[in-house]
């Protein structure tokens, strides 16, 4: 893992994110992580970096708010996805970027779709494990997993005691990462369910979305909604579909 390199954020937060290969013509390829994960849990230990740099990609991975190296702080006001989308918008002002490819999942989907929405600059779009939830719910699905559930598991102070077996395994990911519960909790009060623009995407879009993942199902709906976009079924539940080869494959094709 690369160090960190930081910006500030318009209300006064230090973002961390982390910088790949380059040299290459194309436009950066911007990844944006799902809720509890960081960078390099997400993107480089599944070997999507790796693959974008193998074929000649620079890549720029922020750690989201309350997550990673960035800073994370406990109020509730702080988070949300548009914030997050906000700060997309400050990581390409702090490294002069113009157009990007841009690839997010989960949380990060929403993050990417909703910053997708409202700037030109993003040429082509890669989303996964969301599918009908965005269209029907305005965000990350929550429901066969609520979001009660995911709080209460994060809150527990004995992971043990946790019963419902999704949110049991948001919290074990966020104790092996040794994250900020608090500020986890502040993000999931905060989780963006007022709908996204999907008829304002302009850029050709990429949907991912395990068989298995129950906060993905029905993901033709989310393609249908788009106005240009293909649909990729993958193997895999939630967390698993990322570790799927065709994952990092699909990425590196469908942005070429």
């Amino acid at each position: 893992m690369p160090a960190a390199k930081h910006f500030s954020t318009s209300d006064g937060l230090q973002i961390a994110y982390y910088e790949w290969g380059g040299g290459g013509s194309e436009p950066p390829v911007v990844l944006h992580h799902g809720f509890v994960a960081n960078a390099s849990a997400n993107w480089e230990a599944p070997g999507v970096v790796g693959a974008l740099v193998g074929a000649g990609r620079r890549v720029l991975a922020p750690d989201a708010r309350g997550h990673g190296e960035s800073d994370k702080p406990h109020d509730a006001a702080s988070y949300g996805e548009q914030r997050m989308a906000r700060d997309l918008g400050g990581l390409l002002e702090a490294t002069g970027v113009g157009e990007i490819d841009l690839v997010g999942y989960s949380m990060g989907a929403v993050v990417s779709l909703l910053f997708a929405a409202d700037d030109a600059r993003v040429r082509r779009l890669v989303v996964g494990g969301v599918g009908s939830g965005i269209v029907e719910c305005g965000g990350v699905d929550r429901r066969a997993l609520s979001n009660d559930s995911i709080i209460e598991a994060l809150s527990a102070d004995d992971p043990q005691t946790v019963e419902v077996a999704g949110a049991r395994a948001f919290r074990w990911l966020a104790d092996a990462l040794d994250s900020d519960r608090r500020a986890l909790i502040a993000q999931a009060r905060s989780r963006h369910s007022g709908g996204v623009a999907l008829q304002r995407i302009s850029a050709p879009t990429l949907v991912l979305a395990g068989d298995e993942d129950p906060m993905a199902t029905r993901p033709q709906v989310l393609a249908d909604a788009l106005p240009h976009a293909t649909l990729q079924i993958l193997s895999g539940d939630h967390m698993g579909a990322l570790a799927d080869r065709r994952f990092a494959a699909s990425v590196v094709e469908f942005l070429a």
